[in-house]
């Protein structure tokens, strides 16, 4: 990026990624979505960008006309979270052809070694032994590194399980600034604390994640009211009947408290005040409203914003923006 468009440039970016891979879930809202609308409130003097990772999203197989659709699904649904369009410059990925390029790059600088390293690449490897993986899979990182560092963004919002792509963003990007000179800025990452992980309901000891149990214990923001009801109700959880947090010994009662306290802003002590013996079933029940109590406002909006022309405007107008920067 030149001098002259680097001084345009008079707010610092907090960049974030989505991949439209389906309806985003409860574990999505409240790790990531909720968070970044906050932050958007928070801090007014820097510009939010989001893109539609739609490149990403074709790592592994991918019907076209379902694609096309989860890229307008999810971009609603950013809006109905409650991000503000006028501060939002919100685009698709593969719209700007320099994410592909600088991805490119990004590989010819990294080593095999590192891409190995990779957790969420070695998870899916044993996940896919029988289907075959594919190469892109593989270097994902590297067209991650390129997403970020292309447009200089000054903070990356990430929850733990995307710590150590932006670890390595940081580290491609220093190793190019050192070999080719300083070129590229190096980011932070804004870690979200509380509700940050938001664990399965049939298997607590792992994230929530669309392709776990039949997407039994799996929350859709766009899943129908009932339903979410009764997945909580079905819940796992322990013989003790004592709401108490204690993520190693009641993995399921911790994490239906995680979700509550997220939800209601109450700490664990307050929650365990609040239902001193009560049964589980109490408990869940109140989980259950007040999930249900978010989800009936969000899909409402979603469903106004879907139908309407803001996604096609905020798109229209995101790509206008960020076009500029991405070619100097």
């Amino acid at each position: 990026m030149n001098t002259e468009v680097k001084q345009n440039i008079k707010r610092p970016i907090v960049l974030s990624g989505v991949k439209p891979t389906g309806i985003p879930t409860l574990g999505n809202y409240l790790g990531a979505l909720k968070n970044f609308a906050k932050l958007q409130n928070e801090m007014t003097n820097y510009d939010f960008y989001i893109f539609v990772a739609d490149l990403h999203a074709i790592t592994v197989p991918q019907n076209p006309k379902e694609l096309k659709q989860n890229i307008r699904n999810v971009a609603a649904l950013y809006l109905a979270c409650g991000l503000e369009p006028e501060r939002l410059v919100l685009f698709l990925q593969s719209e700007v052809h320099e994410h592909a390029e600088l991805g490119y790059v990004m590989q010819s600088i990294s080593y095999m070694g590192e891409l190995e390293r990779m957790t969420q690449f070695k998870d899916k490897v044993a996940k896919n032994m029988t289907q075959g993986v594919t190469s892109a899979l593989f270097t994902y990182p590297t067209l991650m590194a390129a997403d970020i560092l292309l447009y200089d963004a000054k903070y990356v919002p990430v929850g733990d399980d995307q710590m150590q792509h932006l670890e390595l963003t940081r580290d491609l990007g220093t190793r190019f600034n050192n070999r080719f000179g300083n070129t590229f800025n190096i980011p932070e990452c804004l870690v979200t604390k509380q509700g940050s992980r938001i664990m399965d309901l049939q298997d607590p000891t792992k994230k929530m994640s669309k392709s776990e149990n039949e997407n039994k214990g799996c929350i859709f923001l766009l899943e129908p009211l009932n339903s979410i009801k009764k997945k909580i109700k079905s819940a796992v959880t322990d013989s003790e009947a004592s709401v108490h947090y204690d993520k190693v010994n009641k993995p399921g009662i911790s994490n239906l408290m995680t979700i509550y306290s997220s939800l209601t802003n109450k700490s664990f002590k307050e929650i365990e005040a609040e239902f001193v013996g009560c049964n589980y079933g109490t408990f869940k029940t109140k989980v259950a409203d007040a999930v249900v109590e978010l989800l009936t406002k969000i899909q409402s909006k979603y469903n106004e914003i879907v139908n309407g022309d803001l996604v096609n405007k905020v798109l229209d107008e995101g790509i206008k923006k960020v076009l500029p920067l991405s070619k100097n």
